[in-house]
């Protein structure tokens, strides 16, 4: 039965929402290795392989084939899963399996991000042309200018190099076939499921103005464009990818992520998270959903009224770096300098004179540093 179903890899928990992650033409899901893991802190992701590429058999597509072809198999993959209904995200022609299915097939996606891909591929003739050059010589010669069409320059990852130079020539072909045949612009208007497109600002194959171009007739859709990024964006940029795709695939996490900027501030949020790992990926999921995501949105308590709880309970915890940053959420929230002060004198009762002592040597360095900067 392995030989009829596309090669594949899941991560993170089976009783988590499914997500499932497309390739590249000439890539495997090794594309994913930066960001697949960090998303399955919250997802079961499933990532799979192109017929004739990494482990999948070459027989499972012909010349002549379609992305609906592919298409097909992504949904024979879920189906001997045990999925009914995924998110779906996708780069280049798995981007391109990704529109069809949320226009084909609408019911079986939860949502869909498009990376680095199009609604179609600058017609059928490049593709026509690229077929018959690998079936009479193979990949090898095409294989030395992947790096040139895939990164920026000075930027490689030399396992999907190879990836491309050990596909299956007669697979890689029928990809070609299917990519010749792709035009899905007029279904566009029709996609109903939350969409996200995103662009490398540097991608030469298909550059941001096809993201554009889906973005604006797919109702509601988000465009993301990334700095620095060229067509293989997971594998150059996963930071810039994992947060949009966090945010996309969101819920709690989604709303989470833009109260914790909120009170935040972009700055420190951006550091933390440029300093994950997927040691910390899981924590930090779990405090976006539920800290920020649950706690902070409830309106029962005003910002305000939430801050100087924050204050008190970090002051009795004697959580001193905790405390700066909070005090600089405070003052974001609303409170001003004597208020928090106020608070502080508050804690001097209830947590100890030396826990006041030191939160207010805290707060006045941080409030020092604001009018400094101020």
């Amino acid at each position: 039965m392995t030989d009829q179903l596309l090669n594949h890899r899941a991560e993170g928990a089976p009783s988590a929402p499914p997500l499932l992650l497309g390739p590249s033409l000439g890539t495997s899901y090794a594309l994913w290795d930066k960001v697949a893991p960090e998303l399955s802190a919250g997802h079961r992701v499933i990532r799979w392989d192109l017929p004739g590429h990494g482990g999948s058999p070459a027989g499972l597509i012909e010349a002549g084939a379609t992305v609906g072809d592919l298409a097909a198999l992504v949904l024979a993959l879920a189906d001997s899963l045990g999925v009914e209904r995924f998110a779906y995200a996708g780069v280049s022609l798995g981007g391109a399996v990704g529109l069809h299915l949320a226009a084909h097939h609408p019911e079986r996606l939860s949502s869909l991000a498009v990376i680095c891909s199009s609604a179609h591929f600058n017609g059928s003739r490049p593709w026509e042309e690229r077929a018959a050059l690998v079936r009479r010589e193979g990949l090898a010669g095409l294989a030395e200018g992947a790096e040139a069409r895939w990164f920026t320059p000075g930027f490689t990852v030399p396992e999907l190099v190879r990836d491309h130079r050990e596909a299956d020539p007669e697979a890689y072909a029928a990809c070609c076939d299917a990519l010749a045949a792709f035009d899905l612009r007029a279904r566009l208007a029709g996609i109903g499921v939350p969409t996200l497109l995103i662009a490398g600002r540097d991608d030469p194959a298909t550059p941001p103005a096809h993201l554009r171009e889906i973005a604006d007739a797919v109702p509601d859709a988000t465009l993301v464009e990334i700095p620095g990024a060229s067509h293989l964006a997971p594998a150059e940029r996963p930071e810039a990818v994992l947060s949009a795709l966090r945010a996309h695939l969101g819920g709690d996490a989604r709303r989470g992520m833009e109260v914790r900027r909120e009170v935040l501030g972009d700055a420190h949020v951006d550091r933390a998270q440029s300093r994950q790992t997927p040691f910390t990926a899981r924590f930090q999921d779990f405090i976006t959903r539920y800290a920020w995501g649950e706690i902070w949105t409830d309106p029962t308590l005003s910002r305000r009224e939430r801050s100087m709880i924050t204050l008190t309970a970090l002051v009795a915890h004697g959580h001193y770096e905790e405390l700066a940053m909070h005090v600089r959420a405070a003052r974001r929230n609303g409170l001003t300098p004597e208020e928090i002060g106020a608070v502080l004198l508050q804690t001097a009762v209830y947590c100890g004179v030396p826990a006041a002592n030191s939160a207010f040597a805290t707060a006045q360095r941080v409030l020092a540093e604001e009018d400094a900067a101020g």
